[in-house]
């Protein structure tokens, strides 16, 4: 599966952005690194980015930077997460998860008195694929399993999230940042989401 990419030159006349400000923000760690694709071209050397990332996170800079300095920001933006303890009930009231999601996660055999971030992340992406409709309870006890057993191999570096299916049998998948996946022609692409984009979501939640 090759990755839809951008153009810096595109990315600057589409957002309005300098290239000073794209570089600032890169140094000051609100743009990975491994999102500067560089990619040979008629002209030489060009550098590229993975649209459906960079478009999306350039928005939410520009929409932010008034509230919160670029270090807070930084830190929003940072793929880990900090160390706290929810309790089920904190949870429920700042709105990151539902009784069914956490009855689901009981079922599964995962409950805990109380939740630490790397958990709180697994019940945030499994109640936001629950209530868009992507995936099914039986879905949502294997995306338990995949992201308890192999979640932390990626602590403090991207990666995404793929669903698969083929002849309705799905299948999830944790995989670095930016890979590109090939598949027979037989298997659907679900869905393929950046887990950076749930941790950021989720500490804005958390403040």
């Amino acid at each position: 599966m090759s990755e839809d990419l951008i153009s810096k030159k595109e990315l600057l006349d589409l957002t309005g952005i300098s290239y000073g400000q794209l570089y600032r923000w890169k140094r000051k760690n609100l743009i990975p690194e491994e999102w500067f694709i560089r990619k040979s071209s008629f002209t030489g050397q060009e550098t590229y980015f993975p649209r459906n990332q960079i478009l999306p996170r350039i928005d939410k800079i520009l929409n932010m930077k008034d509230g919160l300095s670029l270090d807070e920001l930084a830190d929003v933006f940072s793929p880990t997460l900090g160390e706290v303890q929810l309790d089920r009930h904190q949870l429920i009231d700042r709105n990151i998860v539902s009784e069914s999601s956490l009855e689901l996660f009981k079922e599964a055999g995962k409950e805990q008195p109380y939740y630490n971030l790397d958990q709180t992340l697994l019940l945030f992406v499994l109640e936001k694929l629950l209530k868009s409709g992507d995936i099914t309870r039986e879905e949502g006890k294997m995306l338990i399993g995949v992201l308890t057993e192999h979640y932390h191999h990626f602590s403090g570096k991207p990666c995404e999230l793929v669903l698969i299916r083929k002849m309705g049998v799905p299948a999830f998948l944790l995989a670095g940042g930016g890979s590109e996946l090939y598949f027979d022609s037989g298997v659907k692409v679900v869905l393929k989401l950046p887990m950076g984009q749930f941790t950021e979501e989720l500490k804005l939640k958390i403040g």
